[in-house]
């Protein structure tokens, strides 16, 4: 019997109240890219001729770019999503200054930051308190007036319901909560991010709306996480399925809890972006089958590897169809599988044994090489194209 696992296709849901119209559905097995434009972009997008921007246009579903840079550019590639941190408060900024209270600080009275980057007792950014309103207000404002410009959606980084405040070497602290003079829980902490979330909808109803977040911060279920969820139009997956703390199963860091999460992402309504950061193309085969795997038709795969996604570098594996899935993944000979009408996704998870399998139809790999025989180690995967079928001959 085949253990098949929970998969919901974006066609059986209904609308949710409030949520913007994301990328329309299509086929579960076409990739559709999410290309990051950051600085070392620029060498594409600087100055790109009409072909060259009609090339862009037609692989890239969407784009992650940065504000003001990209402001005159939003006329050749309309479909742009603009930056934003969502609790980031740097020393060089105006608000530092004027609004020192706006920052987090522990028991002494320290300021305190966001865990990155840190060097010599510092951190290059400073942790808001996202519980008080008039932060909240004044992020909105200035997120207006930068979408206003042109941009099609708004990509928030660091919407971490999970702890992410430390002291200046990184490690955690406890933040003060300055409502109420005592230490802050996760419970406030994850309800302000909410709130937070919540309002950041609210205030944009017609733009599509990404949200960077920590896919295993608390039970998925939780109502805190379920708000931050909704309030969103794609959850973005930070290094995707090739983050090297996944494991196999279904434990807290488990390849199929990561799945699961995705799961209850698409039963929302919700779109993922697995933005993969692997670096060989064995890994790259393997994070584009994750992806896959999971596809509901609205979904967003991407890449932090310039050498696999800018212009005159783009993976072939970008560029594949394998048209409607047949159906939602399952097990089968000890790896994770899906099929659809032009082609079959195999898996091996994390940590697995070696497993080899004989293929049940004739098929080629990315490359077009003809294969019939798979051998896949744990962390591995292969993307097969076949002969077109219909549904009742699969």
């Amino acid at each position: 019997m085949r253990l098949v696992y929970a998969s919901v296709l974006m066609g059986l849901l209904a609308p949710c109240s409030g949520l913007s119209a994301p990328l329309s559905a299509a086929p579960e097995g076409a990739v559709r890219f999410y290309n990051i434009a950051n600085r070392d972009f620029d060498r594409f997008s600087k100055r790109p001729n009409p072909k060259q921007q009609q090339w862009m246009r037609e692989h890239y579903a969407r784009m992650q770019t940065y504000s003001p840079y990209f402001d005159k550019r939003v006329s050749w590639y309309p479909n742009a999503w603009m930056y934003k941190d969502s609790y980031a408060i740097k020393p060089e900024w105006d608000i530092f200054q004027t609004h020192p209270e706006w920052v987090l600080r522990d028991e002494q009275d320290q300021m305190l930051y966001i865990p990155w980057g840190c060097r010599n007792g510092r951190c290059p950014q400073y942790a808001a308190d996202v519980g008080n309103p008039e932060f909240r207000a004044n992020w909105i404002a200035q997120a207006r007036t930068r979408i206003d410009r042109g941009y099609r959606g708004i990509w928030v980084d660091d919407v971490n319901l999970a702890w992410r405040v430390s002291d200046g070497e990184g490690d955690h602290v406890q933040p003060v909560n300055p409502r109420t003079g005592r230490l802050m829980t996760l419970d406030e902490w994850q309800s302000g991010f909410a709130t937070f979330m919540e309002e950041i909808r609210a205030a944009f109803p017609d733009i599509e709306i990404a949200h960077n977040s920590i896919w295993y911060a608390d039970d998925f279920d939780k109502p805190a996480i379920v708000r931050q969820i909704e309030a969103a139009d794609y959850i973005n997956l930070e290094r995707g399925a090739t983050d090297s703390g996944l494991e196999s199963g279904s434990g807290r860091w488990g390849f199929e809890r990561f799945l699961s999460f995705v799961d209850a992402v698409h039963a929302r309504g919700r779109g993922v972006i697995f933005m993969d950061y692997g670096t060989s193309e064995r890994q790259r085969e393997y994070g584009l089958a994750a992806w896959f795997l999971i596809s509901s038709g609205i979904d967003l795969m991407s890449s932090n590897q310039l050498h696999w996604s800018a212009p005159g570098y783009f993976w072939p594996g970008y560029e594949l169809d394998l048209q409607q899935a047949l159906g939602p993944r399952y097990q089968w000979q000890g790896l994770l599988r899906r099929d659809f009408r032009c082609g079959i996704v195999l898996l091996n998870q994390p940590d697995q044994a070696r497993v080899q399998a004989h293929l049940p139809a004739v098929a080629t790999d990315i490359q077009g090489q003809p294969v019939e025989l798979i051998s896949l180690g744990g962390a591995e995967a292969k993307i097969l194209q076949t002969e077109c079928v219909t549904p009742s001959l699969r």
